[in-house]
């Protein structure tokens, strides 16, 4: 059975961005929002990776919408994007409680920026804490699906695949995971992630699940 649960960031412990934080940005940037977000998304992986700094990336986005940002103007998409990010699910953050006080292993895994990463750093330590391993992207080079980023962790947690169970909310990772061994949850909610868990804690005494192990899910 799992021995250290993986945490997925932003969709299961974070709250994905508002309609009014994207309003935020996109009015920020003045730019229309579907050309806006192809190239937000577009381009995000690098910055994900590291490979650009948050200055570097908004001017690629000025330059794909055909537009220029000065500094000023990248200054404020760069704090209006961390502020979409920032909401945290209070509900899973006292899970995540619990669960570290039970003694089991806790792990985080995300796809962030470095401008995002030092902001949870320095406001969210209260429980970021309970993660005995923080791989950020921005730190490591490695995003998710990529196989890397899963063994990464595994290497640096010291356990095989098998002995991880990964709670994200996007199924591509999911799959990815599963794929090289990893136990996998597709998040939903907390209510769900909080039944995964359970089961997980009943298997491991050899006590009866209430449900499905984890809520996998198993790539076409």
């Amino acid at each position: 059975m799992p021995d250290v649960l993986l945490f997925d960031l932003f969709g299961v412990i974070a709250r994905n961005q508002s309609p009014a934080a994207k309003h935020t940005l996109t009015t920020v940037a003045e730019a229309p929002a579907p050309a806006f977000w192809d190239a937000y998304w577009r381009l995000r992986a690098p910055y994900d990776r590291g490979e650009f700094t948050g200055t570097e990336y908004w001017r690629q986005v000025a330059t794909a919408l055909g537009a220029t940002f000065d500094k000023e103007r990248i200054t404020e998409l760069i704090t209006a994007d961390i502020a979409g990010w920032n909401t945290v699910d209070e509900s899973m953050i006292a899970l995540i409680r619990q669960t570290a006080a039970s003694g089991t292993r806790l792990a985080l895994l995300s796809n962030i920026p470095e401008d995002l990463a030092n902001h949870y750093e320095l406001h969210h330590g209260r429980w970021l804490r309970h993660f005995e391993l923080i791989a950020f992207s921005c730190r490591t080079g490695l995003t998710k699906p990529n196989p890397e980023a899963f063994l990464w962790c595994c290497e640096q947690l010291d356990v095989t695949p098998e002995q991880v169970l990964l709670i994200d909310d996007r199924a591509e990772n999911v799959y990815a995971a599963e794929h090289l061994g990893l136990h996998g949850h597709l998040f939903t909610d907390p209510i769900g992630a909080d039944l995964a868990l359970a089961n997980a804690r009943a298997c491991r005494s050899g006590e009866p699940a209430s449900g499905p192990p984890y809520g996998s899910i198993t790539a076409p």
